[in-house]
C-alpha cells in the first residue's frame, strides 16, 4: 500500500497481483478504482473512475467508484414527499439521496497490504437526520481477484436503530475496445422485479429473463428482489471475463434483499450493478428494513469477483 497525490489530495493504492485498487477512504470510505492487468499484458478496467482535471465537485457527486450508501439507499418519501423519512419514534426528518455516509468524513483505524477499515464521523447535521448514538464501520478487503466489503452498524443507543443500507459500483462496462454493451450479458438468479414510482411505492418491474442483455432499457432503474441466490454475474457473452457480485454470506440472501441496474444513458463508460439490503424507501414501506437491537452489531458483506 502507498499514498498518492491526487488532484491536491492524499489517496491510497494498492497493488496485489495483476490488481490495483485506488480508494480515498477518509472521503466518504470511497473505493475509487480496480484495474486488472491481463496475461497479454492489456489492463482491464473493474470499476470505473471518470478521468478529472481538477475536484470541482463534490466527492460524493462524481459518477466512478463505489459509494457507500447509509443509512439507506436511493430515495426516503414520507406521506409521499421526498428526501424525508419517519422514524419510529413516529418524528419525521430530512434524508439525503444515498443517506449521509458517500459525503461524509471517516476516521481510517486500522490499513495495512490487504485494505483499510474507516469509521464514520457523523456531524451536527447528520445526528438530526439519523439521531442515534452508533458506530459505522467500512472494511475492504482486497485480493488479486476479489475484493470483499463489510459494513458494520454498532447499535451505542437506547433503542433499536433501524437501516438498510447499499453500494452503488460503477462497474466498467464493456471493458474491452471494440465491444458494446449488446456484446455483454447479465444473468439474474431473480424472481421479481419492482421499480420505484415517484411517490415512493414500489410497483411492479418489467417482466425480464435470467438472462439480459447490458443494452436492454429495461434493466434501468429497475430492483430485483426475491433472489434464489446471493450471486449474479454480468461480462461479455463468450464468458471468456465476468464479473461476479455475491449479496451477503449466505448462499440465499434474505427475502427482501435486492439489486438494483442502473445507468446514466447508453454511452455511459459504466453500468452500475448495485447490492442493497432492501428495496429504497425501506423506513416508509418496511421491506428490506432491519433493526439493530441495543447493545448488538450487525453487518452487511458484498463480495465483488473476476474472472
Amino acid at each position: 500500500m502507498e499514498s498518492l497525490n491526487y488532484l491536491g489530495q492524499t489517496i491510497r493504492r494498492w497493488q496485489i497481483g495483476g490488481s490495483t485498487f485506488l480508494a480515498w477512504p477518509e472521503a466518504g470510505a470511497r473505493l475509487m478504482h480496480w484495474n486488472h492487468a491481463r496475461g497479454d499484458g492489456s489492463v482491464r478496467e473493474v470499476i470505473h473512475w471518470p478521468d478529472l482535471a481538477e475536484l470541482d465537485q463534490p466527492v460524493a457527486k462524481i459518477r466512478g467508484g463505489n459509494p457507500v450508501l447509509f443509512p439507506f439507499s436511493a430515495r426516503t418519501y414520507e406521506a409521499g414527499e421526498i428526501h424525508f423519512w419517519r422514524d419510529p419514534q413516529g418524528q419525521r426528518r430530512p434524508m439525503p439521496m444515498h443517506g449521509i455516509a458517500r459525503q461524509g468524513a471517516f476516521n481510517v483505524d486500522h490499513m495495512d497490504q490487504t485494505g483499510f477499515r474507516a469509521t464514520f464521523q457523523p456531524t451536527a447535521v447528520d445526528r438530526d437526520v439519523y439521531p442515534y448514538d452508533y458506530e459505522f464501520r467500512v472494511t475492504y478487503r482486497f485480493e488479486e481477484h476479489r475484493l470483499t466489503c463489510e459494513f458494520a452498524l454498532s447499535n451505542l443507543d437506547t433503542s433499536p436503530i433501524p437501516w438498510s443500507a447499499g453500494h452503488h459500483f460503477y462497474f466498467a462496462a464493456p471493458w474491452t475496445d471494440g465491444e458494446t454493451r449488446d456484446d455483454y450479458f447479465i444473468k439474474f438468479p431473480s424472481a421479481e422485479t419492482v421499480r420505484q414510482n415517484e411517490t415512493g411505492i414500489l410497483e411492479p418491474g418489467p417482466p425480464l429473463s435470467r438472462l439480459v442483455t447490458l443494452s436492454n432499457p429495461d434493466l434501468v432503474d429497475t430492483i430485483h428482489v426475491g433472489l434464489e441466490n446471493n450471486q449474479l454475474k454480468f461480462g461479455p457473452k463468450d464468458d471468456s471475463e465476468h464479473v461476479i457480485v455475491s449479496l451477503g454470506t449466505e448462499s440465499k440472501p434474505a427475502p427482501d434483499a435486492a439489486v438494483v441496474t442502473w445507468t446514466s444513458d447508453p454511452d455511459a463508460p459504466f453500468y452500475c450493478v448495485e447490492p442493497w439490503m432492501g428495496p429504497p424507501n425501506a423506513a416508509g414501506h418496511g421491506r428490506g428494513l432491519h433493526l439493530v437491537p441495543v447493545g448488538n452489531t450487525a453487518h452487511f458483506t458484498v463480495n465483488v469477483a473476476i474472472g
